[in-house]
């Protein structure tokens, strides 16, 4: 047969050491709790947009209009692609430069589909 003692066990109490004095008295020792660092972030958060919203003012456009660009105006045929109209147009080796420009100017998608029958502004000369 076994036999089991228990013994009274004490723990040690926790022993509080004092705080090191600061090095210099006028300084202040800042600790934020985790709801003063998020208001803290949120702060500087608000700033930095306000200072945004402030300078974004000069990133606008002017009020100057430019010049029209010359255009004229064709009818989308049956087996017309944008390609084929914009290298009738181009000069060698700049259709892509030109498909861009009939985009920009019609507000065409990106995948160059076209309708019969619509009209295209594209550039003169």
């Amino acid at each position: 047969m076994s036999t089991l003692t228990l013994q009274p066990s004490f723990a040690r109490p926790a022993v509080r050491r004092p705080r090191k004095p600061m090095s210099n008295p006028t300084s202040v020792g800042l600790r934020l709790t985790r709801r003063g660092r998020a208001a803290f972030v949120l702060l500087f958060t608000v700033a930095l947009l306000a200072i945004m919203a402030m300078r974004g003012g000069f990133a606008v456009a002017s009020l100057d209009s430019g010049s029209p660009e010359p255009v004229r105006i064709i009818q989308v045929q049956p087996g017309d692609t944008l390609f084929g109209i914009a290298g009738e147009l181009a000069a060698p080796g700049h259709v892509r430069d030109m498909v861009r420009r009939i985009q920009e100017l019609n507000s065409l998608p990106d995948d160059g589909s076209l309708q019969v029958g619509i009209q295209l502004a594209v550039p003169k000369g």
